[in-house]
């Protein structure tokens, strides 16, 4: 590692986005630090990022995102960005809703998100860094049968917003980016859990939301969302902050 070279944390890195994000970022010449709660995944994504460092945590908890940030600044001494990039899916009618689903959404979307970055806060005003937060389409408009994650990532769009507004005198900057659906594991886990059997109906149902029309509509590459990540980390991305970013073919625009 160079003297220059910036540090970055990436949560979920396990993930199709965070591992899009994780080998991105090595790409560009960033130092990523990994954490995921699959350690085989993560540790796939970490010899793909030339044995980047990793650490499995489960960040459900306020003192295991203390815990985590400790870490990452123990490994270089510095810590210039965070990217939460850690989410799970729950969906179905709100009055089925059980509280241990409910309770996993929030716990990690917005919970862990939350506190990761609270405990970052110190470290990234020293290096006027950044954060980015993986919100979703469903954190700025309403999807039907996913009222919980949309709250949790409602809860992620505002919290980003609030955040950037607090730290912008500390020359930290906070923004969201909000894809649509993606195609990774957690979508084929949608896929699979909830498409009554049908996953490629499942997958044909969500395409046919999109305004390509059929024939055009597709679903975002991981490293299309990570491309859109890594830019934010780049200093003529200076004045973004406080930014809640579409990527989702225009399925938010309106109908």
């Amino acid at each position: 590692m160079t003297r220059d070279q910036r540090v970055v944390l990436v949560t979920g890195a396990g993930g199709g986005i965070g591992g899009a994000v994780a080998r991105r970022l090595s790409r560009a010449g960033i130092r990523p630090l990994l954490t995921d709660l699959s350690e085989p995944a993560l540790a796939r994504v970490a010899a793909e990022c030339g044995a980047a460092p990793s650490r499995t945590a489960d960040l459900r908890t306020a003192a295991a995102c203390r815990e985590l940030i400790a870490w990452a600044v123990a490994q270089h001494g510095r810590l210039d960005g965070l990217v939460n990039a850690a989410g799970v899916w729950r969906e179905g009618p709100t009055a089925d809703t059980s509280e241990q689903d409910f309770d996993a959404v929030f716990d990690v979307n917005i919970k862990g998100l939350y506190f990761t970055s609270a405990a970052a806060v110190p470290h990234l005003a020293e290096r006027e860094g950044f954060i980015v937060n993986l919100a979703s389409d469903a954190g700025i408009q309403g999807n039907t049968g996913a009222a919980a994650y949309c709250a949790s990532k409602g809860a992620v769009a505002l919290f980003t917003r609030a955040l950037a507004l607090e730290l912008a005198p500390k020359g930290v900057r906070v923004n969201a980016v909000c894809p649509g659906d993606v195609a990774s594991p957690m979508l084929d886990f949608q896929a699979r859990t909830y498409g009554g059997g049908d996953p490629a109906g499942y997958f044909a149902r969500l395409l046919a939301g999109y305004p390509q029309g059929p024939g055009r509509a597709r679903f975002i590459q991981p490293d299309e969302v990570a491309a859109f990540i890594e830019f934010l980390t780049r200093p003529e991305a200076a004045p973004i902050t406080g930014a809640l970013l579409s990527i989702d073919f225009g399925y938010s625009a309106g109908k």
